[in-house]
This record gives C-alpha cells, sequence and structure tokens, in this order.
C-alpha cells in the first residue's frame, strides 16, 4: 500500500530531514501483506503563485535520499510513497502521488473493493478517480467536498478496509481517516502545535505524532 505526510508550519523551512525520517519509515514499513512502498514517490511544496510545485521519482524514497536537498524550503509538503497495486501499474510515473491542480493538492491510501460509481470519473488508476472525484466536486469548501467524496466511495464501494485522504488547498490542511483493522497500518497521525502542524501515515522519527480520530474530516 503506500504511505504519506502533510506539513504545515509557520515559516519555511528545509524538509530534508523530515524527508529522512519519511524515507526510513517507508522502507521499515510493512502493509498486512507484507508489500512495501518501493514503487516510487512524490512531494509538492507551493509554487508561491496560488499553485503548486510537484516532483516525481519511480525509485523507492529511501533510495533517493541525494534528491533531498533539492527540495527548496518551503512552508507547506505534502509528500507520498508508492506501493502499486497491480504489476502492471509499476514505473508509471503519472500514477505517483500527489496530485496537484492550481489550487489544490491530494494524497491518499486505503484498501477498497468492488467501487462502481453511478458516473465517469476520470483516471486511469484508483487513486486518479478519487482525486478527480474530489477535485470536481460541485460547490462547497475542501472540507465538505472531502466529506462527499467519502459519502460517494463508501456508498458505491462493496468492502472498505481502509480510506484515507488528504487535502492541501488555500493554505488550509485536511484529512480523513477511516480505519477497520489490520493493526493500525491504516491508522493516521498527527501534530499540532503553535506553528507545526503534521498529519502522517506512522509516527516518524523525531516528531510527536499521535493516533488520530476516524470517520471525521478533520482540520489542521
Amino acid at each position: 500500500m503506500c504511505r504519506f505526510l502533510m506539513v504545515k508550519s509557520a515559516g519555511p523551512f528545509a524538509p530534508a530531514a523530515m524527508l529522512e525520517s519519511f524515507a526510513e519509515m517507508a522502507e521499515k514499513s510493512r502493509a498486512p501483506d507484507g508489500d512495501r512502498q518501493a514503487d516510487g514517490w512524490g512531494i509538492a511544496w507551493p509554487d508561491g503563485d496560488g499553485g503548486w510545485i510537484v516532483r516525481k521519482s519511480i525509485r523507492p524514497v529511501w533510495e533517493d535520499a541525494g534528491a533531498f536537498a533539492e527540495i527548496p524550503a518551503s512552508s507547506a509538503f505534502v509528500v507520498h510513497a508508492r506501493s502499486a497495486s497491480f504489476p502492471d501499474q509499476k514505473n508509471v510515473l503519472d500514477y505517483n502521488q500527489p496530485y496537484a491542480s492550481k489550487k489544490a493538492a491530494f494524497v491518499f491510501n486505503g484498501l477498497l473493493r468492488g467501487v462502481a460509481l453511478p458516473f465517469p470519473v476520470e483516471g486511469r488508476i484508483g487513486a486518479q478517480k478519487i482525486w478527480s472525484l474530489l477535485s470536481s466536486g460541485n460547490g462547497g469548501g475542501p472540507a465538505a467536498r472531502l466529506q462527499t467524496a467519502v459519502e460517494v466511495l463508501v456508498s458505491h464501494a462493496r468492502e472498505v478496509q481502509a480510506l484515507n485522504l488528504g487535502l492541501f488547498e488555500g493554505g488550509r490542511m485536511f484529512a480523513f481517516c477511516r480505519d477497520t483493522g489490520n493493526g493500525g497500518y491504516y491508522r493516521l497521525h498527527g501534530h499540532s502545535s503553535p506553528g507545526l502542524a503534521m498529519v502522517c501515515s506512522e509516527p516518524l522519527r523525531g516528531f510527536a505524532l499521535t493516533p488520530l480520530p476516524t470517520d471525521s474530516v478533520l482540520e489542521f
């Protein structure tokens, strides 16, 4: 499956140390079926003009540490380490997250089976389709669109073992977590203190993160 991280700080910081902790976590982490997050990674940060810059790689994040120092200082980052669901989806850079538009950046992990939406959405893989569903939502702010996307997915899936969504939009950071078991592998963790907010798939060395509540859209 996948791991992700979102960070919002009061001022710009160089992300190399944070990315080292994330890469260490991703390398050690194992999905319930033993799978690893070895199918590439990506990072997004604001471009200073209301949009996002996205950089992606098909290398495992822990093998790409030389790139960490090239990421400029910023007050917001969205990071994702991918585990492809199917062999034919490996080594496709466009499938890697984060996904971003002119105003928002998005990350996802989860385990949904038998999703049959009653209307067409763009995308070749599940994560792309969820992003299309979320970004094409009519009306409402980011929290409302997240909640609507969750309701649509849950109501049209045969089974939802886990559903984790992260959205950064307009300087605001949102997360939703549904974890129905699997030993806590899908439980999101968070941190909120003056000047720093974080959401991550697992605790990170050097940071104090605790399990987040489930089944609610949270803003940080």
